[in-house]
């Protein structure tokens, strides 16, 4: 899976026409998630409170136009 984005030890992938609801996924310090393009985990257990709020805040900044 491409890697669209890395920081602060999380790396954000992400498929090209990936099956719906359109997600993006997350990894931090061995945990997984899968996120909506708000930031809300749908699925895993990342359960830093921080990396959750560095991810919202990262699928905040990016349109949603250039993820789709």
């Amino acid at each position: 899976m491409p890697v669209i984005s890395i920081f602060f030890g999380i790396v954000i992938r992400m498929y090209f026409r990936e099956h719906e609801p359109k997600h993006f996924h997350a990894e931090h310090q061995a945990q997984e998630g899968k996120f909506d393009f708000d930031g809300n985990q749908i699925i895993g257990n990342i359960t830093s409170k921080n990396a959750l709020d560095l991810i919202r805040q990262w699928a905040q900044l990016n349109p949603r136009g250039e993820l789709v």
